[in-house]
């Protein structure tokens, strides 16, 4: 599996702290979003992945070209590629199709907001997506949103919907999808591409796991929040 984060945004829930640096390079606990979601990914056995950058991009493509992991018996390094949209933010899906020729076009693809915590079994939503066959597994959770999707009885995406789940920033894709997205001549939202294809017959399943462990830090009182957690955790 290969791994996609999601990095490019404005942040600007989070101003005054992205006037000057991205979302990615805000830090938790003495750690950036970005080297976190890095950790997280590579501890799911992941070592190719590709970030897309935008906002401030020069500063996360220095991150990234600085940054030493140090490799031991059980955890290797991490090959890292830019995708960059420096000259248009291209949205969730506009994102991912100009990334694709990055992939290695055999692998399923893990994607991964930048600012999402959890403890989500990143191996475990692969493995089930595998034995599900579909072409898209979304994360989801029982949580109080305003975007929340309808999936049937099988688990199957069927649209949006005023009660339901919410998408939880974390998905796992065959490289089959690639070829039926748009091209990234403009941006667009990887959801309604999802909806349309949902539409057309193709899997697009739910992996439900529980809200408990899961935050968005894209706020600054969710960013407090996530700083607590760091206070307890190892990571």
């Amino acid at each position: 599996m290969e791994g996609f984060i999601l990095a490019a945004g404005l942040g600007t829930r989070l101003r005054p702290l992205t006037d000057d640096r991205p979302k990615a390079l805000v830090e938790v606990g003495g750690m950036t979003l970005l080297e976190r979601t890095l950790l997280t990914l590579r501890e799911a056995g992941i070592e190719h992945i590709v970030v897309n950058v935008h906002h401030f991009a020069d500063k996360v493509i220095d991150f990234v070209e600085s940054r030493k992991v140090e490799k031991s018996k059980s955890q290797k390094d991490i090959w890292i590629d830019i995708s960059d949209e420096r000259d248009l933010l291209l949205d969730t899906g506009g994102g991912l199709k100009k990334a694709a020729p990055l992939f290695s076009g055999k692998e399923n693809v893990l994607i991964h907001n930048v600012d999402i915590l959890s403890n989500v079994d990143l191996k475990g939503v692969e493995d089930f997506h595998k034995k599900q066959g579909n072409l898209v597994t979304l994360c989801v959770s029982k949580r109080n949103t305003k975007r929340l999707l309808e999936f049937n009885e099988e688990g199957l995406l069927v649209g949006r919907a005023e009660k339901g789940l919410a998408f939880s920033g974390i998905s796992v894709v065959s490289p089959e999808l690639f070829a039926l997205l748009p091209e990234a001549d403009q941006p667009y939202p990887i959801i309604d591409e999802y909806i349309r294809l949902a539409a057309q017959g193709h899997r697009i399943g739910a992996f439900v796991h529980p809200a408990e462990r899961w935050l968005d830090v894209g706020k600054p009182e969710t960013l407090e929040i996530a700083r607590q957690w760091t206070l307890s955790s190892n990571r």
